[in-house]
């Protein structure tokens, strides 16, 4: 029954994984591509090591530690690949609701206490 469980739970994290490939290669800008790319891929490596779980006898501590350091550096890479890719000049960005970070800076920076450069696409 163990060998079941961690088949499926296997399969499933591999086919999440493999859809978020395929959302890399469709989505028609960068933002959404670094959404497929990090939400799909970490919720496939969950299913994958819970599945390994099942299988896997004294090793639920280095199973966990992979977790654990995926869902904190998978966020924080993930923001700072979109931040840059919203700075970044000549990448298209489809923006389906207000810009908020835009009229964030414009109020006088996004944190406070910290003095950010002004947007490249408003120079001009």
């Amino acid at each position: 029954m163990d060998e079941l469980i961690a088949g499926v739970l296997g399969l499933a994290g591999a086919a999440l994984t493999l859809l978020a490939g395929v959302g890399v290669l469709r989505f028609p800008d960068a933002l959404a591509r670094m959404h497929a790319a990090t939400k799909a891929t970490t919720l496939g490596l969950l299913l994958i090591v819970v599945g390994a779980e099942f299988q896997v006898t004294g090793g639920s501590t280095k199973l966990a530690l992979v977790v654990g350091l995926v869902f904190l550096t998978t966020p924080v890479a993930a923001h700072l690949v979109g931040r840059s890719t919203y700075r970044a000049e000549g990448v298209e960005l489809r923006l389906d609701e207000a810009d908020e970070l835009a009229a964030a800076e414009e109020a006088g920076g996004t944190h406070a206490g910290h003095d950010h450069a002004p947007h490249p696409r408003d120079a001009g």
